[in-house]
């Protein structure tokens, strides 16, 4: 056996190796949110269950189940958070990718007079924690009237994205050739039209890493949502999850089964643009 297809096969089991590592703790929440509460505290730990019902998924979905086997699931408002969950981060997403793309354009193709320093200020702003926003964002919401709504949360995450999508998609506009639009200006093609037929088609890849990543950033975030979400007009799923603790007890079923079907639209929205997304990581990597 050659050296190379030694390393070949070593760098497989390698990677096997991290996936599963990776992928335990999916399992075990998997497990969790399927086995009876009575053996989810148990010690010594029971591993593999012979009991597995789907009495947390039901709960959750609005289906009646015995409530000595369910704690908290079937009070939790799943639909709502849903709702709030979708609406704020693919709406956040649409909002980050206009504004975000728009920046880019701008910084990729005017040289304005302290575009590096406004630029970098852009960046070192997406690198301040949430939890230190979070209380200024109340009171400025409550004032504003946004506070505990959809919009609210809306403007917040966009704004968390924007830096970060600006960011990417300067580096995809940078590398369209200046001979393309140059060519739009001469067919006639004004600078704005130039670019949305033009260069805005060719940052496709661009676009679906940028999309990806804001929507993810909206659907996972917490630090902001647990303050500026007070009810069930806007909590979304991160924040719905401490609906399962109560002061003495803690539905952890519930929430591991609330904590899977979370999963599921953000693996959907990945799987939809998992083509662009590597394209989009990739593109630049090997120069043609």
């Amino acid at each position: 056996m050659s050296m190379k297809h030694r390393r070949y096969i070593s760098s497989k089991i390698t990677t096997g190796i991290v996936l599963a590592l990776f992928f335990i703790p999916v399992l075990w929440l998997i497990s969790t949110s399927l086995r009876p509460n009575i053996e989810i505290n148990t010690r010594p730990p029971v591993w593999i269950s012979r009991n597995f019902n789907f009495d947390s998924y039901l709960a959750l979905l609005g289906f009646g189940v015995n409530p000595e086997r369910f704690a908290f699931g079937e009070n939790v408002p799943f639909g709502a958070y849903l709702r709030n969950s979708l609406v704020a981060a693919v709406f956040s997403t649409a909002l980050a990718l206009v504004i975000g793309t728009l920046a880019a354009y701008a910084f990729s193709s005017f040289k304005f007079k302290g575009s590096n320093g406004i630029f970098l200020s852009l960046m070192l702003a997406r690198a301040i924690p949430g939890i230190a926003l979070s209380l200024p964002l109340f009171f400025l919401f409550t004032r504003m009237g946004l506070a505990d709504t959809s919009l609210g949360l809306i403007l917040v995450h966009a704004a968390l994205n924007v830096p970060f999508t600006a960011w990417l998609m300067t580096g995809f506009i940078g590398e369209i050739p200046e001979s393309l639009n140059d060519a739009a200006l001469i067919d006639g093609c004004s600078k704005w039209t130039a670019f949305l037929r033009v260069e805005l088609p060719l940052v496709g890849p661009g676009l679906a890493a940028s999309g990806i990543f804001a929507f993810l950033t909206s659907w996972n975030e917490f630090a902001i949502a647990s303050v500026v979400s007070r009810t069930t007009a806007s909590k979304t799923f991160p924040v719905g999850l401490f609906d399962f603790t109560g002061e003495f007890v803690s539905d952890w079923r519930g929430m591991c089964a609330m904590s899977v079907l979370m999963l599921i639209p953000a693996i959907i929205f990945v799987i939809l643009v998992q083509r662009q997304l590597l394209r989009g990581l990739t593109l630049g990597a090997v120069k043609g």
